[in-house]
């Protein structure tokens, strides 16, 4: 350790279902020994996960009581960081699942359709506590609010969301209509009167995900078997929410529809990449919340000052449960990697099991991948025992790389 040069910036997404990234920061520091100065700083790509990588990196935990995906009250969290003597604006990092992901719907019965243990509500899920989370933000002060998607519960098109800032959502009579996607076939009008004011607050969405509203790579068809939808669950979902983009496109000058044997299919806003993320919630924020997209991981890293933290760095270490092919289309080890490289610092990553190869890893610009199930080829106890196991890893990291 001699030869030692300067610190170790560790940067990792969580393993999901094993450790927390703050918990993966912890063990890699341990095995990395004593006498490394290391730097931690857990990263999320604006998925599950990131309120809690943003906190650990020095914002501030803001709880509120707001409404689940199914009405049920849950306690919720945003990351708060006032403004900066230097001029940065107030910012709140909110991430729907918190609010309105799948883990925070209620415990399912044992002969329910479920998914990890909860009772699925493909077709009336909500994203109104995520509105509700906002809408707490920007009336502290914000004047940016970053939105994190992923892990949605909901295929609403990301109307329960701006219903919680004042817009209703109106069918022939007038009347408000309920929560969920597939009540959005009955939509006929969308009044904006009541919207919270948001002059003045840039909207930022961090995400990964690129698909369209509508379509066979849209919302419905690619996440709502995700969230419980039948074949048929997913035909009316798409059609609602053809619905939504129609209507919007008609009152409040979201052109360009395109119709199909008198189906919408597409319009502008509605085929932008991005729209159909977290049910539809990407749709809404482009539309009613002018908000801009950014790629999740790459901005999260600039909202953190990750190029300051890595200058005279000497090894970057990143990970995340998989590496996999997905890790590659902006997950967060990829992220980190890019960032890394301006600096020509060397990336390293931790996982609990890989399937790239070398090559792919090199492309990525990660030097070198150290897996769990290197070291334990039974994934049950990789998971059971992931923190000894990847403090081994990091010894393993320290002795080739430092």
């Amino acid at each position: 350790m001699s030869e030692f040069l300067g610190h170790v910036v560790i940067a990792p997404d969580k393993f999901r279902g094993s450790l927390t990234g703050t918990e993966v920061v912890a063990r890699v520091a341990a095995g990395l020994g004593p006498g490394v100065t290391t730097v931690a700083l857990p990263v999320a790509d604006g998925g599950e996960g990131t309120v809690d990588a943003v906190v650990a990196s020095g914002f501030t935990r803001v709880e509120v009581e707001v409404t689940g995906p199914v009405g049920n009250p849950v306690l919720a969290a945003y990351a708060w960081r006032d403004a900066s003597p230097g001029g940065d604006v107030a910012t709140a990092v909110v991430e729907l699942a918190e609010a309105s992901g799948l883990r925070r719907l209620p415990l399912s019965a044992p002969d329910s359709p479920s998914s990890g243990g909860v009772e699925l509500a493909a077709l009336t899920a909500t994203s109104y506590g995520t509105g509700e989370l906002i809408a707490h933000a920007v009336r502290r002060g914000a004047g940016r609010i970053v939105l994190g998607l992923g892990g949605s519960a909901s295929t609403d098109g990301g109307t329960g969301m701006m219903r919680a800032l004042g817009v209703r959502f109106l069918d022939a009579d007038g009347q408000e209509l309920s929560f969920g996607g597939a009540a959005l076939r009955d939509l006929e009008k969308i009044d904006t009167s009541g919207l919270l004011d948001l002059s003045g607050v840039e909207v930022v969405v961090a995400g990964d995900v690129d698909n369209p509203l509508l379509g066979p790579h849209g919302a419905a068809a690619v996440y709502g078997p995700q969230k419980g939808a039948s074949p048929d669950d997913v035909k009316l979902l798409d059609s609602a929410l053809a619905r939504l983009a129609a209507v919007a496109a008609h009152t409040h000058g979201l052109v360009g529809a395109i119709e199909h044997d008198g189906v919408v299919r597409s319009m502008g806003v509605a085929a932008q990449p991005g729209a159909g993320a977290a049910g539809g919630v990407g749709f809404a924020a482009l539309a009613f919340l002018a908000a801009g997209f950014r790629p999740g991981i790459g901005y999260l890293l600039d909202l953190l000052g990750f190029q300051d933290l890595i200058q005279g760095a000497r090894l970057v270490v990143t990970g995340e449960g998989s590496l996999d092919e997905q890790t590659l289309r902006g997950k967060a080890p990829a992220g980190v990697a890019t960032a890394a490289a301006k600096a020509g610092v060397p990336v390293v990553a931790v996982c609990g099991r890989r399937t790239l190869g070398d090559d792919e890893l090199h492309a990525a610009g990660i030097t070198a991948a150290y897996a769990l199930t290197d070291l334990e080829p039974d994934p049950a106890v990789c998971m059971s025992e992931a923190g000894p196991l990847l403090e081994r890893l990091a010894r393993r990291v320290a002795e080739n790389h430092l």
